[in-house]
């Protein structure tokens, strides 16, 4: 599996698609200094991403990380903050769209 990592000159989150957090049992688990857009969390590099790695190690999932470096502020930065309802609606929405 491979995941996007974005990076700015002050920050990095690791885009992860929100069905696998929720596979992973991590929804609830997110705090607010991620961020959300649609069906993607970006979990900030400091604390989110670390909980998010150990849970795949925890079930031996193997993954990559493809690296995405911006100069300026990241646009990452104007997305709605990560908040388990805004995840669990997103998610809502994208299996009645199934």
């Amino acid at each position: 599996m491979k995941l996007d990592f974005y990076e700015d000159p002050g920050h990095g989150w690791l885009a992860v698609p929100l069905e696998l957090l929720d596979q992973l049992g991590l929804v609830d688990k997110v705090s607010m200094h991620s961020y959300i857009r649609g069906g993607r969390a970006h979990l900030e590099e400091d604390c989110d991403y670390s909980l998010f790695a150990a849970a795949m190690r925890e079930r031996n999932i193997p993954f990559t990380i493809r690296e995405h470096r911006c100069n300026g502020r990241s646009r990452i930065r104007s997305y709605s903050c990560y908040h388990p309802s805004i995840a669990k609606r997103n998610l809502a929405n994208m299996r009645d769209r199934v």
